[in-house]
């Protein structure tokens, strides 16, 4: 039985400075958001800061993850923390679903009673958030596409970075025009703009939890590749799953043909496993053929 236990870092470990660098930029623009809102006496900026309270959170459950999936492995929790990041991913994408449900729930309310809001202060302040969180997700912009942690700490910063925007159109058109429907026109736009990239997030971390097989690894491709190195003469008990995002793991056992030598086989089987495909962690256990009767799931 061979494993591959020099696992690098997480993908989300490799972005962790961007991430940092986003929670800090995030939590300043909260705090000015919470004092503008006040100042100008602008509900929208004041609604606003509780969704930046709730993304400033869910930036800080992505560190957090990172710091769990960091520590070792123990006797107890063999491949470490890992799996952490995967639920961090998952209770953003749970926080998201509810705040898009909450902005469509408000933009009904006051469609039917709009609320006079201080444009112009507004407008400042959301200007100077947009600029916050255009850079913060050209931070993020590459790790999202390595990581469900960072992709869901992204969509936080994106569903700021729309809401600014929002704010900003809504905050020019009441200055200009006096209607206030735009307010919560705009914002039921940003809420079913969300919705359906965030349950997109949900459906890939919860594939990972109930241990499916990884988006980026054709078993069947992978059965029919080990079948054909040298000594290999059948291919069974085939399972993979991910880790963490960008860490795949594989098991499974290949039969010896006549004449092979078992270190042989599994000195090509596992690399053909790990150089060939996106497997990271593989364990291959070589046996002969009349060992299948001593399993019970073939």
């Amino acid at each position: 039985m061979s494993g591959n236990h020099g696992l690098s870092g997480s993908a989300a470990g490799r972005n962790k400075r961007q991430l940092t660098v986003v929670f800090f930029l995030t939590l300043t623009y909260l705090v000015a958001e919470v004092v503008g809102g006040f100042w100008t006496g602008s509900l929208a900026l004041l609604a606003d800061a509780g969704h930046m309270l709730t993304d400033v959170a869910g930036v800080g459950l992505a560190l957090l993850a990172i710091r769990f999936a960091e520590k070792p492995a123990t006797p107890q929790r063999t491949y470490g923390y890992y799996r952490f990041e995967i639920l961090a991913a998952l209770t953003n994408a749970v926080v998201l679903i509810l705040i898009s449900i909450y902005i469509l729930y408000e933009a009904y309310f006051r469609f039917r009673n709009p609320v006079q809001v201080e444009s112009t202060g507004m407008l400042w302040i959301a200007g100077i958030g947009l600029v916050i969180n255009l850079y913060s997700m050209y931070l993020l912009r590459e790790g999202k596409e390595e990581s469900l942690n960072m992709k869901g700490a992204y969509f936080e910063v994106l569903s700021d970075m729309l809401t600014s925007i929002g704010v900003i159109a809504a905050g020019i058109i009441m200055l200009t025009t006096g209607w206030y429907y735009a307010d919560p026109l705009l914002s039921a736009g940003i809420g079913l703009f969300i919705l359906p990239r965030t349950w997109t997030l949900l459906k890939e971390a919860v594939n990972i939890l109930l241990e499916g097989t990884p988006a980026d690894v054709n078993l069947e491709e992978l059965r029919q590749g080990l079948l054909q190195v040298p000594g290999v003469a059948a291919v069974h008990d085939l399972h993979a799953w991910v880790l963490t995002s960008g860490v795949n793991a594989l098991s499974g056992h290949v039969v010896l043909a006549d004449g092979a030598t078992h270190d042989d086989v599994l000195t090509r089987a596992h690399a053909y496993v790990t150089t060939k495909h996106a497997v990271q962690h593989a364990t291959i256990q070589v046996e002969r053929g009349d060992f299948t009767k001593h399993e019970t799931h073939l």
